[in-house]
């Protein structure tokens, strides 16, 4: 089986390495990360990742921001997108939805239920 990879957009250092060590465990899974939107549109085109995991707030591009420029992307249309954030109010949550993220989960989460939502969306063991 092939390397799935994922690219992780977080601009807080203990929450990147957080959902970047609760992913990477995974079999057949590699890691890239991003520490701001503006960073991620550069990291895009140089791979092809089957899963995105994005923060909404952060500097530059924000993470709605980002979401809309992803699902305009031929190449990543169909790519799961998981918001892992704190902002936790319905209208949040629904706009987020609304813009094509697959998952939305507040902070604080768990490892295992990062791993959880990974693994069915890329069909791991």
């Amino acid at each position: 089986m092939s390397t799935r990879k994922v690219l992780i957009v977080e601009d807080s250092a203990a929450t990147r390495e957080l959902l970047r060590a609760a992913v990477e465990v995974l079999v057949q899974v590699e890691v890239h990360t991003a520490v701001s939107g503006f960073e991620a549109l550069k990291v895009l085109p140089r791979h092809r990742f089957e899963l995105i995991i994005t923060d909404i707030n952060m500097p530059d591009i924000n993470g709605l921001e980002l979401i809309n420029f992803v699902k305009k992307n031929p190449h990543y249309r169909d790519t799961p997108l998981f918001v892992v954030t704190t902002e936790g109010r319905d209208v949040d949550r629904e706009r987020g939805l609304s813009l094509g993220a697959s998952e939305y989960v507040t902070k604080p989460f768990t490892p295992e239920a990062i791993q959880g939502l990974v693994r069915r969306y890329l069909k791991l063991p």
